[in-house]
């Protein structure tokens, strides 16, 4: 066959073909938009759908942030929250100190009212140890403003509403609306120094007085 006619073949061959990709990539686009179409519509329709799905993003997005457990001898991790007077609190705040940080469930409920009046009560013991405390739930400022008020508690509660500090603590329950009853002593230096996994309401101010007096060797 003649080399012009093979040419024509060619540039026809080669325009049909760009043609057929033009075509896929018009009825990919269709099909794209018909389908963003269609679930938008699904989720406007059911907003109890979008809810769940809302939901479900923040559990995961909590087990994802959950920190691998703490060791003694590990940095503790830092930490920027208000307390019940809406003073911003941090880690570095406490530096040169002992810091006794209760992670407990929620405010005025009994067992966590047991804890905190335990601390309350053993205050001076703890203040002549050089010790500060400093308790940590999910309620928010208002919540620990009137707890505090309350059972006159003469320390701070962290507001952690969003669990986040509870996570990097590993304190936070598996579904992420309520703290783990945790505690931790931290060193001067701010490393983990003990750790009391669900803490005893009744005990917990007693045992870390006792701990404490090991650690300094009184």
């Amino acid at each position: 066959m003649d080399s012009r006619f093979r040419g024509n073949d060619r540039v026809k061959g080669e325009a049909g073909a760009g043609e057929c990709t033009c075509i896929k990539k018009k009825t990919k686009n269709i099909v794209n938009s018909e389908q963003s179409i269609y679930y938008r519509g699904i989720f406007m329709k059911s907003p109890a759908l979008v809810a769940i799905l809302m939901a479900m993003g923040l559990f995961f997005g909590s087990q994802a942030a959950r920190a691998e457990p703490l060791k003694v001898g590990q940095p503790a991790p830092d930490f920027s929250l208000p307390d019940q007077d809406g003073k911003t609190r941090t880690l570095a705040d406490f530096r040169g100190k002992w810091l006794a940080l209760y992670f407990y469930v929620k405010d005025d409920t009994p067992g966590c009212t047991e804890q905190a009046c335990k601390f309350r009560d053993d205050i001076h013991q703890l203040t002549d140890l050089g010790v500060q405390v400093v308790g940590v739930s999910v309620d928010d400022t208002a919540s620990h403003a009137s707890f505090a008020k309350k059972y006159a508690l003469p320390f701070p509660l962290l507001a952690d509403s969003k669990g986040e500090m509870a996570a990097r603590y590993d304190s936070l329950r598996g579904d992420g609306s309520l703290a783990k009853r945790n505690t931790f002593l931290i060193d001067p230096e701010g490393r983990v120094a003990k750790i009391y996994l669900s803490a005893s309401t009744s005990r917990n101010s007693a045992d870390v007085i006792e701990d404490l007096k090991k650690l300094k060797g009184l």
